[in-house]
């Protein structure tokens, strides 16, 4: 396969995991296509490929762009997506590094996560367990309910990324420790605990496992029948979309990285240590986890308005 065939399967692939996890509407979709196709073309007739080039080949590319007469904003477009692509490669670990990591220029503010309450994700986990225990299911469904509720349960409780979630190996079912080991970005190992909501959710769908629900053998919790041999990202999405729709949540509004946002959220909102979500989610930087402390400015606010003096005199004048 050449290069730029194998750039043109990664750009499908990154689209799709916008699409899926992200929620990206068409129209974005279509313009990190065209974005990224530019690129892709430029890269090819310099002699390199999108997949694997360097910082230096990138710069060359958006001095050209400068050259050419683009705006500053669409700069701006084009090196966000590209910032996009090479994040998502370095997460897939198809390529060791991030090249657009040390190319400054403006860039778009941080976009605050979406968020779901804690009375949303309770009736999300809540319509999750109701549905493993409908009566009547076959074997197959069952157990399909059953790895719903328990990933729905574990990510919940671990804040884990949904690369990491899927991928997670069998070898967690062979005990009830409160603790188990991640492999992250990287190929950081990382400590993450697991409650015991989420430890007895999984020991039902590992019953339903040896009870013969058809699931393909294998090293994965989760096993599935693809190439990779454990669930998808896309397929774990889609499954978690239609709960939300069932839990009467906007499926919009609704993703794996939606639930792993809650889980830092929540935590930060009920006094965790920033530092100790850091580490909980394998944030190598502690810029990227104060994002979440967005949550905290609605109760500050509340608190400075219900208890402070000048609250009052400036309520009264």
């Amino acid at each position: 396969m050449s290069a730029n065939t194998l750039d043109g399967a990664r750009i499908e692939s990154f689209l799709e995991m916008m699409a899926v996890e992200r929620g990206a509407a068409e129209n974005t979709l279509q313009a990190y296509r065209r974005d990224l196709d530019h690129a892709r073309e430029f890269l090819a007739g310099e002699g390199t490929g999108l997949g694997g080039a360097t910082t230096e080949a990138i710069r060359h590319y958006i001095h050209h762009l400068d050259e050419e007469g683009f705006a500053p904003s669409s700069l701006q477009r084009r090196m966000s997506a590209l910032r996009q692509f090479f994040k998502f490669l370095y997460a897939e670990g198809i390529r060791p590094d991030d090249p657009t990591s040390p190319i400054e220029g403006a860039r778009k503010a941080r976009s605050l996560p979406k968020i779901l309450s804690e009375a949303e994700v309770d009736a999300l986990i809540g319509q999750a367990e109701a549905d493993a225990a409908t009566p009547d299911l076959s074997r197959p469904a069952l157990a399909r309910a059953l790895r719903l509720h328990a990933l729905v349960e574990l990510l919940y409780a671990t804040g884990l990324r949904v690369s990491e979630l899927v991928s997670l190996p069998r070898a967690v079912l062979r005990s009830r420790q409160r603790l188990i080991v991640v492999r992250g970005k990287g190929n950081k190992e990382r400590m993450v605990p697991v409650g015991e909501r989420a430890r007895d959710a999984l020991q039902r769908f590992a019953t339903a496992l040896r009870d013969g629900s058809g699931a393909p053998e294998g090293p994965w919790l989760f096993p599935a029948l693809s190439e990779t041999g454990h669930l998808t990202r896309q397929g774990f999405a889609r499954d978690l979309k239609a709960l939300a729709i069932r839990a009467g949540i906007a499926s919009d509004r609704v993703s794996p990285h939606v639930l792993r946002h809650a889980f830092a959220s929540h935590l930060l909102q009920n006094g965790a240590d920033l530092r100790a979500v850091q580490e909980l989610l394998g944030h190598a930087d502690i810029g990227t986890t104060q994002i979440y402390t967005h949550v905290l400015e609605e109760r500050l606010l509340r608190l400075v308005t219900d208890h402070h003096p000048l609250s009052e005199l400036a309520a009264e004048e």
